[in-house]
């Protein structure tokens, strides 16, 4: 992973983790327990691999998903843009 690709992935968890826990410790914990019960990874695995956080989110958060996208989106302000995490928006927005 190269250094860019490294920031840019603790940015993301970063961010991820502020936007969930400020939605409550049970929800973020119940996320946190899904993915390592279902794919054995932690959200920092996400980062390559938001095949496996959308879901999850989806049904533990239902009508907050794309809130929870766009806070995120907003704590990572022009990052965003960046290509390794527009990908990953992608993915999360399809």
């Amino acid at each position: 992973m190269t250094q860019y690709a490294e920031q840019h992935m603790i940015a993301l968890v970063s961010s991820l983790e502020v936007v969930l826990m400020s939605m409550g410790n049970t929800k973020y914990n119940l996320v946190v327990a899904k993915l390592n019960a279902l794919y054995d990874c932690s959200i920092r695995d996400c980062y390559e691999h938001p095949e496996y956080l959308k879901p999850i989110l989806k049904e533990v958060y239902t009508k907050d998903y794309d809130h929870i996208i766009n806070e995120v989106k907003a704590h990572l302000d022009e990052l965003v843009n960046e290509e390794d995490l527009a990908n990953f928006f992608k993915i999360m927005e399809s």
